[in-house]
Order: C-alpha cells, then structure tokens, then sequence
C-alpha cells in the first residue's frame, strides 16, 4: 500500500515531467486514497449542474462549475466560489468529465493562490472508446469509485 508521500510525490513527478503549472496529476484511484489518508483534502467536481444531476455525483465533493449550465459560458465566479467553500491551504483536487475543465481548474486556482492543486487525470466518466462513448475506458466511475445518481 503506497503512503500519501508516495502518491503525492508521483503526482508530482507527472507534473514535473508534463511541465504542469499546479503541484501534480492523479489517477482516480490515487485521488481517492488521497481522500481517505488526508482528511483535510477536498474533491472539486467542476462539471456543469446538468452533468451531476444527469451523469452522477461524487459523495462529498464540493460542486463548482467551471463552466456554466446551459450554453457552457464560463463561470465567472469560479474563483470566488471556491475561495468561499474551500480553505486556501487544503490539498485541492479538481475533477470533471474527462481531465481537460478540471486541468483548467487546477491552473486558475494555482494562479490565484491555492497552494496544493491537483488534477485527477481521466475524470469522472474518462475518454471515448472506439464507438465514442465514455464510461468504459479509465475514469472514476469505471475505476469502481464511490458515485451516486441523483
């Protein structure tokens, strides 16, 4: 069983590698064993209102658009959402679909003075298969994690 040092180390070594500007990039699997070793780590599901209610949730995380319901504007309170609902100082891992919003997420929080970001690589349903359907390769809830439907 790996330690938190060794995941997040990992997590970092990817960021190094990638040339990430926020601290690492995680499985799902490794940002839930994140969840479980470091109580004060927080889960940021960035997907869109109609993605959570539609698709599914994750028990816990805290719930901010990256992007806004419908038209897919870009929230422009993102930052003072997050600011409001989570301590600056915790271990911050941004979620969504397949990597990309939450990848976007974790640089703007960095920017803004976040000072642990990470993105969970894969997302919450990971990337197409052969017939362009998600779900079925990589992600969350392929992966077996905790998740519910509204």
């Amino acid at each position: 069983m790996q330690t938190l040092s060794d995941i997040l180390n990992l997590a970092r070594e990817r960021a190094e590698k990638t040339r990430l500007p926020y601290a690492g990039a995680l499985t799902p699997q490794e940002a839930s064993e994140v969840l479980r070793l470091a109580p004060g780590a927080r889960l940021v599901d960035v997907r869109t209102r109609a993605e959570l209610d539609w698709v599914g949730r994750i028990p816990g995380a805290a719930e901010i658009e990256w992007n806004a319901w419908p038209g897919g504007v870009p929230n422009a309170h993102f930052l003072v959402d997050l600011a409001r609902q989570i301590d600056p100082e915790a271990l911050l891992m941004f979620i969504c679909r397949s990597g990309a919003r939450s990848h976007n997420a974790a640089m703007a929080a960095t920017e803004a003075g976040f000072t642990a970001c990470y993105n969970v690589l894969e997302g919450f349903e990971g990337d197409k298969d052969a017939n362009g359907h998600r779900g079925r390769i990589g992600g969350w809830r392929h992966a077996g994690l905790p998740w519910f439907q509204s």
